[in-house]
């Protein structure tokens, strides 16, 4: 049995169990260990829902020969009007020579509900009429009147 889908506000947040990050509450799975938090189905399709409104990913190489050298990612974000909301330090590290290391930034954006799935076309269905003295089709319905409903695709069988 289900449990209802408690509403979510946008924005909200809260800590994964699993790896104390701060995540949004809406999330059906962490994006930082990528353990489950939610199983709801609602909480599933938002998060299939969302769209990766950013990817950068690029490396940095230590020439050869050279001496070690050390390096910090800095990650920042700033609102519409350029004001600072968050600034993380995400790594530290230092490179030898002939060293590199990839870093690798994703932004993903996720609808605060789910529209309303569109309603399927359906395909008129095919009306057959089949003899009383022919076998019972595959699948269909028969009718008082002999008439045998058949899904859309499917033919009566002779």
């Amino acid at each position: 049995m289900n449990a209802p889908a408690r509403p979510v506000s946008a924005g909200k947040t809260r800590v994964c169990p699993h790896c104390k990050a701060v995540v949004l509450e809406s999330l059906s799975v962490c994006p930082g260990c990528r353990h489950h938090l939610r199983f709801d189905a609602e909480a599933a399709q938002r998060q299939e829902a969302a769209i990766r409104a950013l990817e950068v990913e690029g490396s940095v190489c230590h020439p050869a020969g050279e001496d070690p050298c050390e390096y910090s990612i800095v990650v920042t974000v700033r609102n519409a009007q350029g004001q600072q909301i968050a600034r993380q330090l995400v790594a530290v590290g230092a490179l030898s020579s002939g060293e590199h290391c990839t870093v690798a930034l994703a932004v993903d954006v996720l609808p605060t509900r789910i529209a309303e799935p569109a309603a399927p076309k359906s395909e008129p269905a095919v009306l057959a009429v089949v003899p009383e003295t022919a076998a019972p089709p595959l699948t269909g319905r028969r009718l008082s009147d002999g008439t045998v409903l058949m899904p859309p695709g499917m033919k009566p069988r002779r």
